[in-house]
């Protein structure tokens, strides 16, 4: 168990974050423990309440995801993030190659979403000749 952190002003609880992100509260649990967002805040009671960066955070983690990197990459992109600024240089190398990756994922389903105008319009010119 983590020790309680000072608490900002607005914080959320873990099932607010699971409704504003669209994650699961076992989600949430499961980024905390596998090292993707820091041990996050408790209440008095020990309840999780996590602050605005917190959320910022996993807004970029989902960000990260939704592109395609992988849980491995984000987990190394977490941990150099927690050990500040003199893995800056490392990290933006992740992020480059993770965006030429996304570039040529992007540049092959511009070709196939070609493709699939080519045949829709095969086959609208087929009905209209019909």
């Amino acid at each position: 168990m983590t020790e309680t952190q000072p608490l900002l002003a607005e914080t959320l609880a873990i099932s607010e974050v699971a409704t504003l992100t669209g994650l699961s509260q076992d989600t949430l649990r499961y980024y905390e423990k596998s090292g993707l967002i820091s041990p996050v805040g408790r209440s008095a009671g020990g309840q999780r309440r996590y602050s605005r960066a917190d959320i910022s955070w996993i807004e970029l983690l989902l960000r990260l995801r939704d592109t395609g990197m992988s849980v491995a990459d984000m987990q190394r992109f977490a941990e150099m993030h927690h050990h500040g600024d003199t893995t800056i240089p490392e990290r933006l190398d992740l992020l480059r190659r993770h965006r030429d990756r996304l570039a040529e994922r992007i540049r092959g389903l511009q070709l196939n979403g070609q493709a699939l105008d080519a045949k829709i319009a095969y086959y609208e010119d087929f009905l209209e000749e019909s």
